[in-house]
C-alpha cells in the first residue's frame, strides 16, 4: 500500500511538471474550464430556462455532446483489438493512450448527462428505482459506468506494473482487456438504442442507427488518436511509429467508407419512400416551413466526410499532412452530423405539428466548452504521467534507489 501511495504521489507531482508549452496549455484549459463552471452555477440558480432547450425541443447541445463522446470513448476498441486480437505489435507501445482517452471521454460523458438534468439531485431518483432490465436509461447508466471502471483497472494496473518495474501478470488485465472490447461496443450500441426505442420519434426509429452510431465511433475515434500520438512524438521522447498512425488509417478508411455509406442509406429511405415521418429529415436537410437552422450546418458536415473519405483511400494520404487533414474534417463532420445533426431534428417538428427551432445560449456554448477543456485537460495530464512511466524514466528504483519488490 505505502509503494502504491507513493506511485500515486510521484503522478500528481509529475502532473505539474512540463515546459512553457505545457503550462500555457494547461493554464488556457483550465481557465476555460472555470468560465464554464461559472456558467454551469448559473444555470444551477436560474434552472434550465438560461439554456436554448424549450418544451418542444427538450435535448440540445448537451446531449448532442455526449452522442459524439460515447463513440470517441469506444476508440479504445480500435487499439485493443489490432494488438490483443490480430497481434499486431505496432500499437502495443500506443494501446494505453486509447484506453486513457476512454477514461478521460467516458468522464466528460458523464458531467454532460449531469448538466442536462438541471438538477443533478435528480440521478438519485434513478437509483432509487433502478428500472433495469425494462429501461433503457439504465442500461446505458450501466454500460457507462462499466466501461470506465474497466478502464481505469487496465490503465491504472499496467502503469504501476511500468513504475514498480515488473511485467504485468496477463491475468489480471487480459480478461478484462477482451470484457473491454465487447463493452466498448456496447456502450455505443445501447445509447443507439436509447433513441431508437423513442416510439414518438419517428427521426430516430431506423434500425440501421446502431450500426451507424458504430461506424461513425471508429471512424472519429482513431483519427482523434492519430492527432494525439503525433502530439507526443513531437513533444516527447516517446517511441510512435508511423507504422501504427498507418494503422489507424486503414481503419478509418473502412469506417468513414461504411459510414458514408450507411448515411446514403437512410437518407434514400427517407426521401425515397416519401412516408409521412419525413418531416425531420426535410427539415435538416432542406429546411421546413421557411426554418432552416440546420441545413448549412448538415450539409458541411456531409462534404467534411465526403472530403475526409476521398482523402483516406488517396494514397496521397500516406503523407502524414494529408492525414491529418482529413482527421480534422473527420471529426468536425462527425461531431456535428451524430451530434446536432442527430438530436435536434428528432424534435422539430413535434407530435403535435409544431415546428420550433433550437439555438444554443452562450450559457449553454460555455458550460460545453467547459466540459471539453476539463476533460482535455484530464487527458493531457494522463498522458503527461504516462508517457515517462512507460518509457521506464519514472520508476520506484529509480526515485528512491529501492528495488520493487
Amino acid at each position: 500500500m505505502k509503494r502504491y501511495l507513493t506511485f500515486v504521489w510521484d503522478c500528481v507531482r509529475l502532473s505539474f511538471v512540463g515546459d512553457w508549452r505545457y503550462h500555457l496549455w494547461m493554464t488556457i484549459l483550465t481557465v476555460v474550464a472555470l468560465l464554464g463552471l461559472y456558467a454551469y452555477c448559473q444555470q444551477l440558480v436560474h434552472g434550465l430556462v438560461t439554456t436554448g432547450m424549450t418544451d418542444q425541443v427538450s435535448w440540445g447541445l448537451y446531449i448532442a455532446n455526449f452522442t459524439y463522446l460515447v463513440g470517441l470513448a469506444a476508440a479504445a476498441a480500435m487499439l485493443v483489438i489490432p494488438v490483443y486480437v490480430y497481434r499486431n505489435m505496432h500499437l502495443h507501445d500506443v494501446v494505453v493512450f486509447g484506453e486513457l482517452l476512454a477514461v478521460a471521454v467516458i468522464t466528460m460523458c458523464l458531467l454532460f448527462v449531469t448538466v442536462d438534468l438541471g438538477r443533478p439531485d435528480r440521478a438519485l431518483h434513478l437509483f432509487r428505482r433502478f428500472n433495469f432490465p425494462i429501461s433503457m436509461l439504465t442500461w446505458d447508466v450501466i454500460a457507462l459506468n462499466g466501461y470506465l471502471l474497466l478502464n481505469l483497472h487496465i490503465c491504472g494496473y499496467l502503469l504501476y506494473c511500468a513504475y514498480c518495474g515488473r511485467q504485468p501478470a496477463r491475468a489480471f488485465y487480459v480478461p478484462f482487456v477482451f470484457i473491454a472490447i465487447v463493452w466498448a461496443v456496447s456502450i455505443h450500441t445501447v445509447t443507439a438504442f436509447l433513441y431508437v426505442g423513442f416510439g414518438g420519434r419517428p427521426f430516430w426509429n431506423s434500425a440501421i442507427i446502431a450500426p451507424r452510431f458504430l461506424a461513425s465511433a471508429f471512424a472519429a475515434g482513431p483519427a482523434f488518436i492519430v492527432l494525439t500520438l503525433q502530439i507526443v512524438r513531437r513533444v516527447t521522447r516517446h517511441r510512435v511509429t508511423d507504422d501504427a498512425l498507418f494503422t489507424l488509417r486503414r481503419i478509418m478508411q473502412v469506417a468513414m467508407i461504411i459510414n458514408i455509406f450507411l448515411l446514403g442509406c437512410e437518407v434514400f429511405t427517407e426521401f425515397y419512400t416519401d412516408s409521412a415521418h419525413v418531416a425531420s429529415a426535410r427539415y435538416l436537410y432542406f429546411g421546413l416551413h421557411g426554418r432552416s437552422a440546420l441545413v448549412p450546418w448538415i450539409w458541411t458536415a456531409i462534404a467534411f466526410n465526403l472530403l475526409a473519405t476521398f482523402l483516406l483511400v488517396l494514397p496521397a494520404s500516406r503523407a502524414l499532412r494529408t492525414l491529418n487533414t482529413a482527421c480534422v474534417l473527420a471529426i468536425v463532420g462527425i461531431w456535428i452530423e451524430k451530434g446536432m445533426g442527430l438530436i435536434v431534428p428528432a424534435f422539430v417538428p413535434t407530435p403535435l405539428g409544431e415546428v420550433v427551432e433550437y439555438f444554443p445560449t452562450w450559457g449553454e456554448i460555455m458550460v460545453c466548452l467547459g466540459i471539453w477543456a476539463f476533460g482535455l485537460l484530464l487527458y493531457t495530464i494522463f498522458v503527461r504521467i504516462s508517457v515517462p512511466v512507460l518509457a521506464g524514466e519514472l520508476t520506484y528504483e529509480k526515485r528512491y534507489g529501492v528495488q520493487a519488490p
